[in-house]
């Protein structure tokens, strides 16, 4: 049986965003999320051990259960850090393992703001990085957080195309949303993005009216969107809805933009 994958799909994809502090406890989450009925898994494998960073055991990871994998290491990686070109060595394992996507930072190499970098040596690094992923079998997200501030949408369209243009096969950007006002310019933003872009996206709010963004997003034309299984103390993934919430909605909103 062939596993799905993030790209090509007729309905949005809702995937379990989790941090794994080892190969079991990524197993485990797998298998809760398929179990949650999620169509992906998106694994960051920014705390896991370096002796479990391998070929072998991401394989044995994404082996577990049938459903694709999108791999992410952002900079709050314990071993790495800030050290972009270290991480990328362990996305690329994961690559070869078979996972369907692989997160690019769309400031890699060069922080900037907005996440997503205007230094021409680090783009020609992302699109090179990019051609590696793809070289792999693999797909390439490209994904900018704006956290602290609301991207008025044409802004978004434009960091997207600049996405594009780098060779990312999914186009990522998340703002946040804190006020009514930003709220329509939100949904305008989703209607925007739906009728100009001719890749997959995913566009996610934060702050006040941040989980109801994630909620419609998919309904609006976004092609992935992220939930949890569960919440723990820590609360870093508190503004994602439960994939289980997830499939309630989407499955009985009976309506898509995609269908108008």
């Amino acid at each position: 049986m062939l596993k799905r994958s993030f790209l090509n799909r007729q309905e949005p994809a809702v995937a379990m965003l989790y941090r794994p502090l080892s190969a079991g406890e990524a197993v485990a989450g797998a298998l809760s999320a398929e179990y949650d009925g999620a169509d992906g898994i998106a694994i960051e494998i920014s705390a896991m051990p370096e002796n479990e960073r391998s070929v072998e055991v991401f394989r044995k990871i994404i082996d577990s259960v049938q459903l694709p994998f999108m791999f992410i290491d952002y900079r709050n990686d314990v071993i790495c850090g800030a050290d972009d070109d270290k991480r990328q060595e362990f996305l690329l394992m994961a690559a070869d393992a078979g996972a369907d996507v692989i997160d690019v930072m769309g400031d890699l190499y060069a922080p900037a703001p907005r996440e997503l970098a205007t230094d021409c040596a680090a783009i020609a690094k992302q699109k090179k990085l990019i051609e590696q992923i793809h070289a792999r079998g693999s797909f390439a997200l490209m994904s900018s957080h704006a956290a602290n501030e609301f991207v008025p949408p044409e802004d978004v369209l434009a960091m997207m195309q600049e996405q594009s243009s780098r060779g990312a096969d999914i186009l990522k950007v998340v703002t946040a949303v804190n006020s009514e006002d930003e709220f329509q310019e939100a949904i305008r933003t989703l209607l925007l993005l739906n009728r100009e872009l001719d890749k997959p996206f995913i566009y996610l709010g934060v702050g006040k009216f941040g989980r109801m963004i994630r909620y419609i997003g998919p309904k609006f034309g976004a092609a992935v969107t992220f939930g949890v299984h569960d919440y723990d103390e820590k609360g870093i993934y508190v503004q994602q809805p439960s994939i289980k919430s997830f499939r309630q909605v989407l499955d009985n909103l009976k309506w898509d933009i995609r269908n108008c």
